[in-house]
């Protein structure tokens, strides 16, 4: 019997021309959803009848109560090398194999600065009233030479956003909570004494920390609240790393200059949610891993994930050691 594999959350339907799959589908069948699933109940009844499930980073969870009711899956392949949304203890329980695909770190870094700069300079605005008829020149932008830039977290994504605003003349400063100078020194960057020193003194804030139990809420109201009213905060990580509830009402009181945002409480977002609407907002859908480069990484090394699996020899197996 044939195996099926389910391709999620391919929503620009690009999964098959991002990578040749000509190797694997002598023996597989492979499906594409480009509509996100969006609860347990539906992914068991959309997956009940395939092999392998390739995901895209950790929009879609897999715990053991869904790895449950999927009895014919054997094989999962996530992009990336961590996710935090798959239950690895009942995958092997139920004789599933996790895999994973390398990720570059550059798109997200890219995605970063095209917030801040849409930020700084009033793009958006500015580009919606020239093409509209608006007034001609609305806004003043904010200069980036001489100001300072925060960075929470100094790793992969953080020191390589670090080097962009070195280059722009930036005073980049960094902060997490196991930064050592020595690792500051080393990209060029200053350290910060403590969180609360970097968002009162910074121009700018980007946040590059992984999600964790020290991380999740790291940003509240209290933290919020010591960012001049004419910074910005760029977040490309993990939306849990900053109280949603807190930040919208920073930016409809006009207590922070603006926010770009890429990552969300809930994804895809929702018709309606107020993230859709506030003011003094850059939001883009979650596009910091969206790139050519990037998904012919994630969808060639799925393929060949795959193929190597089939052969008895699965590669990138999650969790890595």
């Amino acid at each position: 019997m044939r195996l099926r594999c389910a391709v999620l959350d391919d929503f620009q339907q690009v999964a098959k021309e991002a990578a040749d799959w000509s190797s694997v589908t002598g023996e597989v069948d492979v499906v594409s959803f480009d509509a996100h699933l969006p609860d347990e109940d539906a992914l068991a009844t959309a997956l009940a009848d395939f092999d392998i499930v390739v995901t895209l980073r950790e929009r879609v969870a897999f715990p053991g109560s869904l790895l449950a009711r999927l009895p014919r899956l054997r094989l999962i392949v996530a992009s990336g090398m961590r996710n935090s949304v798959i239950d690895y203890a009942a995958a092997e329980a139920h004789g599933v194999t996790v895999c994973g695909t390398a990720s570059s770190s550059a798109p997200p870094v890219e995605l970063t600065w095209a917030l801040l700069l849409g930020l700084a300079r009033g793009l958006v605005r500015e580009s919606n009233g020239l093409r509209e008829g608006g007034p001609w020149q609305q806004t003043v932008g904010a200069d980036l030479h001489d100001r300072r830039l925060g960075l929470l977290g100094l790793g992969k994504i953080g020191s390589r956003v670090a080097q962009v605003g070195l280059a722009f003349g930036m005073r980049v400063s960094a902060w997490s909570q196991n930064l050592t100078r020595e690792r500051a020194d080393e990209v060029g960057v200053e350290l910060a004494p403590s969180r609360e020193e970097l968002l009162r003194t910074a121009d700018f804030v980007s946040v590059h920390l992984a999600l964790g139990e020290r991380t999740r809420g790291l940003l509240g109201p209290a933290e919020l609240a010591l960012l001049k009213p004419t910074a910005y905060l760029v977040n490309t990580s993990r939306a849990a790393i900053v109280d949603q509830d807190a930040l919208l009402a920073a930016l409809h009181e006009g207590r922070i200059a603006g926010a770009g945002v890429d990552v969300f409480d809930t994804e895809p977002l929702p018709a309606g949610h107020p993230m859709r609407t506030a003011p003094r907002l850059l939001a883009t859908p979650h596009l910091g891993y969206v790139s050519q480069a990037n998904y012919a990484t994630y969808y060639g090394q799925a393929v060949e994930a795959i193929r190597s699996y089939l052969a008895g020899s699965p590669v990138r197996r999650l969790p890595a050691p």
